[in-house]
């Protein structure tokens, strides 16, 4: 099957993967790369701000159509193309929907990712240690943030009830990250309703192929 559409960005992103989980939700062809009609595009380049002028990632191409900000893309995606629903028909379910993709995008991805996970993975201590000093200081909201989620789970599978919606599709590739972290077990660990999530993140088809082992290259 052709291609429909494009994700601009690297498998690695976070944001990129939650693009992708979203398409094979959807069951939508996809290409993925930092190339746009088979040229290379250098992350931050005049060609990449062209698509995005902040120079983030992923930028979705759907034709001549650009779209910049991962939940603006999920929600076109949703919208645009057949397949299972990932928002739901009612109005405040939908608002609830909203909600936490906002939560997972701003706030969420700051404590797990920003100040972190990159840090653990990209230390930018002196001779390339990690500072151990700011990860000291980004655990007590990385715990904050587990326990949150863990509450809005409660005995639910998904965050949003029994089927899965466009916030899961965000919070897959964070806690995905973070579990394979060694240092993040013991922040992990008094959170089982979580882990029990992750695997069925994991373990659904589109899980399978988009949460797989990352290449920083």
């Amino acid at each position: 099957m052709a291609a429909s559409v494009h994700i601009l960005g690297p498998q690695f992103s976070n944001f990129v993967r939650s693009v992708q989980y979203c398409c094979e939700e959807k069951g939508i062809a996809y290409t993925l790369g930092m190339t746009l009609e088979g040229e290379p595009v250098g992350l931050r380049s005049p060609a990449h701000r062209a698509l995005h002028p902040f120079g983030k990632v992923p930028v979705l191409l759907h034709g001549e159509r650009r779209l910049y900000e991962s939940v603006a893309i999920c929600r076109y995606l949703d919208a645009a193309f057949d397949g299972p629903a990932l928002q739901p028909a009612d109005a405040w379910a939908r608002a609830e929907v909203d909600q936490w993709c906002a939560v997972l995008a701003g706030y969420v991805d700051q404590a797990l990712v920003r100040h972190y996970l990159l840090e653990l993975v990209f230390p930018k201590g002196p001779e390339g240690r990690v500072r151990e000093a700011e990860v000291a200081a980004a655990t007590p909201e990385v715990a904050r943030m587990l326990a949150l989620l863990e509450a809005q789970l409660g005995e639910q599978a998904y965050l949003l009830g029994d089927a899965l919606t466009l916030a899961d599709t965000l919070a897959a590739p964070m806690l995905d990250y973070l579990a394979n972290l060694p240092q993040a077990a013991p922040l992990l660990a008094p959170h089982p309703a979580l882990a029990a999530y992750l695997e069925r993140l994991r373990e659904r088809p589109a899980g399978r192929r988009v949460l797989v082992a990352p290449s920083f290259d």
